[in-house]
């Protein structure tokens, strides 16, 4: 069976048993999540998040990069015309884990990592893409920095062990 089909099949199960109509675009918990892609660290599954609590922007590393800032500015156009201005009494988690892939695209292609980063080569090692716990300390200081992000939003920063499969508070919540 081809991959497709076992969605089709997984979704109208879900469509029957788990479906829930009255979730509402706006989180319950007021929190935005900034995580990997890497499969083994889904926020939905290792935070037991339940649908609707709060929204996941992921991409390679969980890292700030200007892409995610220019996500940011859409989602609070999108937010506005929905009724609620997103930021106000929010929370924007960033959370890194270990064995992360990008470090491999460190090692093996850092001048396609740099500009992903938005910095120039001879930078990205101020960035610590080796190490998710001065990493995410360094992303979430870009994030408070930030003139609307980070007057609005309280911001932490979390590792996931992906041996343990704990979460550990690198940088505590703070408006």
């Amino acid at each position: 069976m081809d991959v497709i089909t076992q969605f089709v099949q997984r979704n109208a199960e879900f469509a029957q048993h788990g479906f829930h109509e009255e979730l509402k675009i706006i989180p319950t918990l007021k929190t935005l999540i900034l995580g990997c892609v890497d499969p083994r660290v889904d926020p939905m599954d290792i935070l037991k998040l339940e649908p609707g609590e709060a929204a996941i922007i992921r991409n390679v590393g969980g890292r700030v990069n200007p892409s995610l800032f220019e996500t940011m500015k859409i989602l609070s156009t999108v937010s506005k015309a929905g009724g609620v201005e997103v930021g106000k009494d929010w929370n924007l988690v960033v959370l890194q884990h270990t064995q992360c892939g990008i470090n491999g695209c460190y090692h093996n292609a850092p001048e396609l990592l740099a500009p992903y980063m938005g910095v120039p080569l001879e930078q990205l090692d101020t960035l610590a893409i080796t190490d998710p716990y001065k990493a995410v300390a360094i992303d979430v200081a870009a994030l408070r920095a930030h003139p609307v992000l980070g007057k609005n939003f309280t911001i932490s920063g979390l590792v996931y062990d992906v041996t343990t499969g704990l979460i550990e508070t690198i940088v505590p919540p703070e408006a």
